[in-house]
């Protein structure tokens, strides 16, 4: 899962050097929380207008763990 926000998040910005990805522990329910870090002029460009890149990126996550029966949670930084 790590590397598929990786690589989701290596499209979308221009300075790929500062992405940084921390996975927590999953939780009581289950839930996997990935910390997306990327560059601060990077941060528009993953989160876009009205936060619909950010949204589709959390989809997308959500759609791949669901695969493997985990829950997922990305937050962006």
């Amino acid at each position: 899962m790590k590397d598929l926000l990786y690589a989701i998040a290596a499209g979308l910005v221009e300075d790929k050097s500062a992405i940084n990805i921390t996975e927590d522990a999953p939780d009581e329910e289950g839930v996997i929380v990935f910390h997306l870090n990327v560059a601060p002029d990077d941060m528009g460009r993953v989160i876009g207008k009205q936060g619909r890149i950010a949204k589709a990126l959390r989809t997308i996550m959500r759609a791949g763990a669901a695969k493997k029966d985990q829950k997922v949670s990305v937050t962006i930084e």
